[in-house]
């Protein structure tokens, strides 16, 4: 099975900046970590869970459309690492963050081409998550 850490988060003032860290390891399919599906998830007090970013094997990119222009994804295959680039913080971005995983039997996850990586119930593999906080 695929364990994935989260790291990060923290209070912040709005305006400000974090960026959230999700190491992977272990495996089911494969180790290659460049053919996984991964992203992130947020869950407010109260509210549902909803998709922020995601990005697939093929290096296809998907955002809310709330963060796009604030938030960056990317990952370090060679680290086994996804990270979320938070910039322009608002209150409304508090919540837990949640990195997600996803792998196919064979060949590379492209959940993103399809436009699809946001959604969670696609995903396997879960974190514990981190809490991001933004107040004045």
């Amino acid at each position: 099975q695929v364990q994935l850490v989260e790291s990060g988060g923290g209070s912040v003032q709005p305006g400000g900046s974090l960026t959230l860290s999700c190491v992977a390891s272990g495996y089911r399919y494969s180790r290659d970590y460049s053919r996984y599906c991964m992203g992130w998830f947020r869950q407010a007090p109260g509210k549902e869970r909803e998709g922020v970013a995601g990005i697939d094997s093929e290096g296809s990119i998907n955002y809310d459309d709330s963060v796009k222009g604030r938030f960056t994804i990317s990952r370090d295959n060679a680290k086994n690492t996804l990270y979320l680039q938070m910039n322009i913080l608002k209150p409304e971005d508090t919540a837990m963050y949640y990195c997600a995983a996803d792998e196919v039997v064979d060949g590379g996850c492209t959940y993103c081409s399809g436009g699809n990586c946001l959604i969670g119930v696609l995903y396997n593999y879960w974190g514990q998550g981190t809490q991001v906080t933004v107040s004045s």
